[in-house]
């Protein structure tokens, strides 16, 4: 499955401190559990463009 988040950008966000390993897979689930809930608001409002109040 593809990565929805780069590493370095997660360790830019986390400001000075280290990022273990597990944690870049963890995020990318969340995020990806979260893009997937906001197309299924979409659908069900009729659209099949997602936008931020689908968040």
């Amino acid at each position: 499955m593809v990565d929805v988040l780069k590493k370095s950008g997660v360790r830019d966000a986390a400001e000075g401190v280290n990022v273990g390993s597990d944690f870049y897979e963890a995020l990318d689930e969340h995020v990806k559990e979260a893009i997937h809930r906001a197309v299924e608001r979409a659908e069900e409002n009729g659209r099949k463009t997602v936008k931020a109040r689908d968040v």
